[in-house]
């Protein structure tokens, strides 16, 4: 039995833990926290229940295709309900609900937005396309530049359609603006700006659009709980409360972890689940890497941050799971998000009302409320000790007037808030940057950090910044490619000992 040691119980270091203990592999994962999840982790408050990260699940088959690889079935696991409408998305002057349901969506676009139906026919039988084009590439491996030789490679490459943004493309199906925006959001999950991120990304919305948007009973953090049952059925051990102060290297090669408490764990592989930029910078030992020096990753683009703001209500509001409420100048938002880095006096808002669909996590006729609005990241230099609460008091006062979630503050019980400072001070999240590094074409594929990290042999990498990038379903197919190249290499070393 090869022995992996994982820093890290983010869904990327789960998923990976998940896997090779299936596999026969002696897994034992190190989390920093008193909890497992990571940013996909929960916390509970005066008898409320919030997630503290991700709250959208799309794409469950590839949940669903985790847990049979790791032999498992995720019902066993976890109830997941499907979302219907998946969110409302609101404008100043516009509603529109959405759905996975092709006809209910093209009556809703031409009610909203007269004369763009048949765009958005086009766009769902053009998306589809260039999905089933490139989830093949995103699946794979790019640690070499002669991947790109491969057949599959090249017929996908076009589909990249390199020289547009996002905006660029959605331009291409829709004529109004607002409707642009509805399907140009999702490029906050990689915290970019849908006028640069790569016109590839439009299959983020297609995505959802296609396969639906999925609520897990207790919240989105059932799905690392869950993997967190699953290696410990398989033998696997997850030790919280076990930070990792360094790594441990010798001749090129990882030997081992240094955990904060100074004792010494030695491993055959280490797979780091950690915050990317974080762990190069306080996990490598000094001089052990040339290419993620302190210098070389400042230089690097990062994703904003985010603001938040979780409060138990004591009233129970019958609105939307998932609310969209778009800032009146949304570009001249994104813009003092993504390169003014300042705070916007008219943020765009993003709420999270899962009681409306799983009363597990409020006590009876009340609400746990998730209250998100996207801020630049602590390149910024933003003061928030000093901002937090007027910014707060901006947002509430945002809800009151272009939402239904009237008196909001007037209810609430229980109130958390949690700063750009706080997930780079008590997360480790680098610069606070919560989606990891940008998705330029300058660092997508091969020129994103790679799954198996050449400079050092023996350590791997999952998560949101290595290939293929962030949010929930590529986060767990970084694991599934960075298990299989390393039972490949297993498997060759055992041949060649033959």
């Amino acid at each position: 039995m090869k022995s992996v040691a994982v820093i890290g119980a983010g869904p990327g270091g789960l998923t990976a833990g998940m896997l090779l203990a299936s596999k026969g592999y002696q897994v034992t994962v190190y989390e920093k926290q008193p909890f497992i999840g990571g940013r996909t982790s929960a916390f509970h408050q005066d008898g409320y229940t919030f997630d503290r990260g991700p709250t959208f699940l799309n794409m469950p088959h590839i949940l669903e295709e985790m847990f049979q690889l790791a032999g498992r079935r995720l019902e066993d696991y976890i109830e997941l309900k499907r979302l219907d409408p998946m969110y409302q998305l609101k404008f100043k002057d516009a509603t529109i609900d959405s759905t996975t349901d092709q006809s209910v969506m093209y009556k809703n676009i031409e009610a909203v937005f007269p004369g763009n139906g048949e765009g958005y026919k086009r766009f769902m039988k053009k998306e589809k396309e260039k999905f089933e084009a490139l989830m093949p590439i995103l699946q794979n491996k790019h640690d070499s530049l002669l991947d790109y030789l491969q057949l599959k490679f090249i017929k996908a490459l076009p589909k990249l359609t390199i020289t547009d943004s996002l905006h660029d493309q959605l331009s291409t199906y829709f004529s109004d603006e607002r409707l642009r925006l509805a399907f140009t959001f999702q490029a906050k999950y990689l915290g970019m700006s849908p006028w640069e991120c790569p016109g590839a990304f439009t299959i983020l919305s297609y995505m959802e659009h296609a396969y639906g948007v999925y609520h897990p009973v207790g919240g989105v953090n059932k799905i690392t709980e869950a993997m967190v049952k699953v290696i410990k059925e398989y033998g696997g051990e997850v030790a919280t409360s076990s930070g990792v102060k360094e790594l441990i290297i010798e001749k090129g090669r990882v030997k081992g972890l240094q955990l904060d408490s100074g004792e010494k764990v030695f491993a055959d592989e280490v797979v780091v689940n950690a915050d990317f930029a974080h762990a190069m910078e306080k996990l490598m030992p000094k001089g052990s890497t040339k290419k993620y020096t302190s210098d070389k990753l400042m230089k690097k683009s990062y994703s904003c941050s985010a603001f938040m703001l979780y409060v138990g209500v004591d009233k129970k509001y019958d609105l939307p799971h998932h609310t969209i409420v778009f800032s009146e100048d949304y570009r001249k938002n994104v813009e003092e998000i993504t390169k003014k880095k300042i705070l916007s006096q008219d943020p765009s808002i993003y709420i999270h009302n899962p009681s409306v669909t799983d009363p597990t996590l409020a006590p009876e006729g009340k609400s746990a409320l998730y209250i998100l609005a996207p801020v630049p990241n602590n390149f910024s230099l933003i003061d928030w000790e000093h901002h937090k609460h007027d910014f707060k008091k901006l947002v509430l006062e945002q809800l009151q007037e272009r939402t239904d979630f009237k008196d909001l503050e007037q209810h609430i019980e229980t109130e958390y808030m949690f700063t750009p400072l706080d997930w780079e001070n008590k997360l480790s999240v680098y610069k606070g940057a919560t989606f990891n590094l940008g998705h330029q074409l300058t660092q997508m594929m091969y020129f994103r950090p790679h799954n198996k990290q050449k400079e050092i042999e023996g350590l791997w990498l999952v998560g949101g910044g290595t290939h293929p990038g962030s949010g929930l379903p590529t986060i767990m197919e970084s694991a599934r490619i960075t298990t299989t190249m390393m039972a490949e290499k297993h498997s060759a070393m055992e041949v060649q000992s033959v």
